[in-house]
């Protein structure tokens, strides 16, 4: 974690008992290919070319390229003993694309020998570098006689991010060792390194081949993690997006509209990766995947590029990058809304929400979905965010934002309109529709669908086999109006919903929470993570028990077989998030940090750390007080509310806030 370009592996053999002789084999191996994934049979697995191998004393030096991208790789490779007397034996070391190293030793009882290999790493992208081989040799001769150090340097670096990263559940102790184990996985994908990096948020993270490495919209679970201990790291994510700008602007153009269209699954150049088929293993045929109609994920770089702004005040980032992220997502979805005088709404059509289950109405698969409700309203929403952009700049910082995207008073207009004008549908009794049409599909046997398959996470595939649909029935792989609440609060929805001129009482939010639980497979990772974070404020109990269940779902592969071919890094980052927003109920904003919290009866107490605006706050609650301890800092003193308590709090300084009991609503 010290360095990501260095790796250890120590090796101590101690025999027991007996004397004699040992052969120890190490080397490099250059010929590893991506077959972790079932569905990838029949693909091109092998991604390097033939290697070159190159040995010069006591240092062993491989350098590769990959196929299609033409990225150079090099790893150099030092071996040392100690302990024990041998010599190598490089006879016929290169084997295919392998290089070998043998050595025999003679142990004698009872005294340990060690084989310490220390390898270096560099590419083609990394910078100041000559090539990455030279890279590779260089950093090797620096560090190859350094185990204790680099060992040491490697636990200081992962105590400093634990500080900052470390959350404490007094709990069930399964509860905490699980959450450490996402936080550890989470850090393994995107470390301080990534601040460095050209790179997005992969769904499986680094730990397997799951989606071939795409960057989907799961970084809208990953990021609010960042934001608040590592915006550094959020913010080169976020440039990912930045950088592939051009790429999404294409892809609207393409179907004749301004603005940009982000991708489901991205790549290294930004173009849409989604398969346009999937297989069916239950049915051995092949299906239409129709993913590349969810748009939201334009939404969702939206949604991430303001919360960063909110929470590092980062006013020269805003107005390079981050407004122009916003503005043109804005763009196409205004572009996409169509006014229909009759009822002098915006209506926007053709989309699929998060909820994967919906392409389309039984009578046109595959044609997308009229009034997605999370689509809408978080188009509302992000025009309004849109024109809030350019009332925050203010001089030359605005005028260069208006001028460079060439916003005129009319563009201004039309985003304030949809503002208040986008169609939302709402069931007769009240419930907030997922989508225009929702209503009039048909109930689902869920029982009988229980008993049979045990299993229905993927009712899309199990239904197919069985010649239907998902588009004929009231489901929910992963309900798209709970997505709402999760990210806007409770409060934050009923308010753009008034906004919108759909006034919806706590009581109808409560029941259309309910409504759509009964009504939710929970056939992704994610589903669980959602759910528990909205129930946190309506239903304490059922909150924790779907949140232990979100934590367990790689550790016990509750989809059945997914985890080898990765880890699901937003629902891993989510659990993380959950604890902080949901049982702690951290919010915040431009002007304050507010808490509203919410411990569940089997959750005594929670400790974290969180950063915002130059500051780095200790936060430790328990059911009787909220202590908040601002580590010494010059920045700007932060307003916090917590019930009806306001308090202005700066650097070095404590408050004690009591906690208010509150009852469920469900």
């Amino acid at each position: 974690m010290d360095d990501a370009h260095l790796a250890v592996l120590e090796t101590t053999l101690v025999p027991l008992g007996w004397s004699g002789p040992i052969t120890l084999r190490t080397g490099i191996d250059a010929g590893v290919r991506n077959t972790n994934v079932a569905a990838s049979g029949g693909a091109d697995t092998t991604h390097l070319a033939p290697p070159k191998f190159t040995a010069s004393g006591d240092i062993t030096l491989c350098e590769v390229q990959t196929g299609n991208s033409e990225v150079r790789i090099a790893t150099a490779v030092h071996l040392h003993l100690a302990g024990a007397v041998g010599t190598w034996d490089n006879t016929g070391a290169r084997i295919g694309r392998r290089y070998r190293n043998e050595i025999e030793l003679s142990l004698v009882d009872g005294k340990r020998a060690t084989l310490t290999k220390t390898a270096a790493t560099y590419t083609s992208r990394d910078p100041a570098i000559a090539s990455p081989g030279v890279a590779a040799v260089g950093r090797l001769r620096d560090h190859a006689a350094d185990t204790a150090g680099a060992r040491q340097r490697d636990e200081a670096a992962w105590q400093r991010l634990w500080q900052r990263f470390g959350t404490t559940l007094e709990a069930d102790p399964r509860s905490q060792l699980v959450l450490n184990l996402h936080i550890f996985h989470l850090l393994q994908t995107l470390s301080p390194h990534t601040a460095d990096l050209d790179a997005g948020v992969p769904a499986r993270g680094l730990h397997g081949e799951g989606y071939r490495g795409h960057v989907f919209w799961d970084e809208l679970f990953v990021l609010p993690v960042l934001d608040l201990r590592l915006p550094n790291v959020a913010r080169a994510l976020l440039d990912y997006r930045w950088h592939r700008l051009d790429a999404a602007r294409t892809a609207a153009h393409a179907i004749g509209r301004p603005g940009a269209l982000f991708p489901l699954q991205s790549g290294s150049d930004g173009q849409e990766e989604t398969p346009t088929q999937l297989y069916n293993h239950q049915s051995s045929r092949w299906m239409p995947d129709n993913s590349r109609r969810q748009w939201h994920v334009g939404l969702a770089v939206a949604f991430n590029a303001w919360q960063h702004f909110q929470v590092t005040a980062d006013y020269d980032w805003l107005a390079d990058r981050g407004a122009e992220l916003i503005i043109e997502v804005t763009r196409f979805f205004a572009a996409s809304a169509v006014h229909d005088p009759a009822d002098d709404r915006f209506h926007i059509s053709g989309v699929m929400g998060p909820d994967e289950y919906y392409d389309g109405y039984p009578d046109s698969p595959g044609k997308g979905l009229r009034d997605n409700t999370y689509t809408n309203v978080m188009v509302a929403w992000i025009c309004d965010r849109a024109g809030e952009i350019l009332n925050r700049l203010t001089g030359h910082a605005r005028a260069d934002v208006v001028d460079r995207l060439r916003i005129d008073d009319t563009e201004l207009a039309l985003w304030s309109r949809l503002g208040r004008s986008l169609a939302v549908s709402i069931h007769a009794d009240g419930i907030l529709s997922q989508f225009d049409g929702y209503e009039t599909l048909l109930e689902f046997d869920w029982t009988s669908y229980r008993d049979r398959c045990g299993n229905i996470g993927r009712l899309d595939l199990i239904l197919e086999a069985e010649n239907d649909s998902t588009n004929r029935y009231k489901l929910a792989k992963q309900p798209d109006v709970m997505m709402l609440v999760y990210l806007l609060g409770e409060e934050g929805l009923r308010q753009q919903l008034a906004r919108l001129g759909y006034p919806l009482s706590q009581v109808d939010l409560a029941r259309t929470v309910t409504y759509y639980l009964e009504r939710t497979s929970n056939g992704s990772t994610l589903s669980r993570v959602v759910s528990a974070s909205v129930l946190a404020q309506l239903d304490e109990s059922r909150s924790w028990s779907l949140f232990r269940e979100a934590l367990i779902a790689d550790l016990d592969d509750t989809q059945g077989g997914t985890t080898r071919e990765g880890i699901h890094l937003g629902a891993m980052a989510g659990t993380v998030d959950l604890v902080a927003r949901s049982f702690a109920g951290l919010q915040f904003d431009s002007k304050r940090i507010s808490f509203a919290p919410r411990l569940p009866a089997r959750l005594a107490s929670v400790s974290f750390q969180f950063a915002y605006r130059g500051h780095r706050i200790d936060v430790d609650l328990n059911r009787e007080a909220l202590h908040l301890h601002l580590l010494p800092s010059t920045a700007p003193p932060i307003r916090f509310e917590s019930g009806p308590t306001h308090v202005s709090l700066a650097g070095g300084e404590v408050h004690d806030f009591p906690v208010i009991r509150h009852l469920s609503a469900v």
